[in-house]
């Protein structure tokens, strides 16, 4: 093999590999990829493994956003739970004062 066509065996092999590794529910088919092997001429081949990186890149990149996404929901989501934990933690304490003054009082009330 030439070796300038390494560095486009290398990414497609790459982003094949991460692919497989993001999605492990894929058998050995990934959808839009298609088989280069098939084609004889190396600028046809060449062609055809380039679209197939570039898909890859394209599937690659929307999964990324999709996480980043996912993450940033959960990331709100976790924020207004604390701020509902320190409203319920403040409900707590104001409770359990005034509990203690009502104790208090009954206790100030039965000794006279």
């Amino acid at each position: 093999m030439p070796r300038t066509h390494n560095g486009i065996w290398r990414a497609c092999s790459t982003l094949i590999f991460a692919v497989a590794v993001v999605s492990p529910a894929i058998a050995q088919d990934i959808r839009g990829v298609e088989k280069c092997t098939a084609e004889s001429q190396i600028e046809r081949r060449t062609g055809c493994l380039q679209a197939n990186v570039e898909f890859l890149h394209q599937a690659l990149t929307k999964l990324e956003r999709d996480t980043r996404e996912k993450l940033a929901a959960a990331a709100r989501e976790a924020a207004a739970d604390r701020a509902e934990i320190a409203a319920l933690k403040s409900t707590i304490a104001k409770l359990t004062s005034e509990l203690a003054q009502l104790k208090t009082k009954e206790n100030a009330g039965g000794k006279k």
